[in-house]
């Protein structure tokens, strides 16, 4: 049976897929996993270009990506990258050197793709309700928004609303006052302003390195277990306990929290405020969570058959 993997290139993690797909077109996760590389880290400070730091890391962790995908017999690999490779100053250079050193080439896909690729990847997942549907993707460097109806899709937009931004710009990585905190959620309202006059979805659902690492902490999982996440309902009640958990501590505390990904203390408390302020906007008190991503999405779109 073929193997094929994908690689999603995002802001502040590289996520990395093998499927193996059956005869009868389903298929067998054979690796899955994220690498936090913060690939976005200094983006603003440095000019609107990578440092070469975070490229460095970054390189490495697909470099070694693709070295699994060859030693497994995968018969392709496609690769994407998103919001960061899409606005920084020196994205070719970074493609080129990944290609280089990697044999991987990186295609920089739209707003409007990669949030179409987010919502198959919730129809494969979770299939789709009968009634009104927004998925929203919150990622380091922006967030992905998808409105359908069934297996319709009606709109699809991104914003510049990511966890890695709003924690650079609002210092955010560590104990925070409650008026700073109340600075950041209202930048983080007005930029998800266009969310005000949606209308009140019946299903809403979270996918992303926040949402996914939020269930886990509810979750109180030691060891992360997608079958657990997958589908679990995470209320903004939670969300907000959350984010007072986040707030009143140190990166270095933060890292004790059964659930949390060590590598995500730092952006986790402006990934919490994004999801809320979306269930705030979007008048939701629970979500759905997808621990399917766009790389679910990619993997069903380009080698389903």
């Amino acid at each position: 049976m073929p193997r094929y993997a994908v690689i999603d290139v995002g802001t502040n993690s590289v996520k990395f897929h093998i499927g193996e797909r059956s005869a009868d077109g389903t298929w067998t996760t054979i690796a899955d996993r994220a690498d936090v590389t913060r690939l976005g880290e200094g983006l603003s400070a440095n000019g609107g270009e990578f440092t070469p730091e975070a490229m460095h890391r970054t390189v490495a962790a697909i470099a070694a990506m693709a070295s699994e995908a060859k030693r497994e017999g995968v018969a392709a690999v496609a690769a994407v990258g998103t919001m960061g490779l899409r606005t920084a100053g020196n994205s070719d250079r970074f493609i080129t050197q990944v290609a280089q050193v990697c044999g991987v080439r990186i295609e920089v896909i739209s707003a409007a793709e990669e949030a179409r690729l987010a919502y198959r990847a919730v129809q494969a997942g979770l299939g789709l309700a009968a009634g009104s549907m927004v998925i929203f993707d919150s990622g380091g460097g922006s967030s992905q928004f998808t409105f359908g109806h069934g297996a319709t899709v009606r709109e699809q937009f991104s914003l510049n609303v990511g966890a890695v931004r709003f924690t650079e710009q609002y210092g955010l990585a560590g104990e925070v006052t409650l008026a700073d905190l109340q600075r950041a959620m209202d930048a983080i309202a007005a930029e998800l302003a266009r969310l005000d006059t949606a209308a009140v979805p019946d299903t809403l659902v979270g996918m992303g390195g926040a949402v996914t690492n939020l269930t886990a902490v509810m979750l109180h999982l030691a060891t992360y277990d997608p079958a657990a996440v997958q589908g679990a309902v995470l209320t903004r009640a939670e969300t907000e306990r959350q984010i007072e958990l986040y707030r009143t501590r140190s990166p270095e505390a933060r890292r004790q929290i059964v659930g949390l990904q060590p590598k995500r203390a730092e952006v986790i408390l402006a990934g919490a405020c994004i999801v809320q302020t979306v269930m705030c906007k979007l008048r939701k008190d629970e979500l759905s969570v997808s621990d399917r991503g766009l790389r679910h999405g990619l993997l069903v779109d380009r080698f389903g058959g």
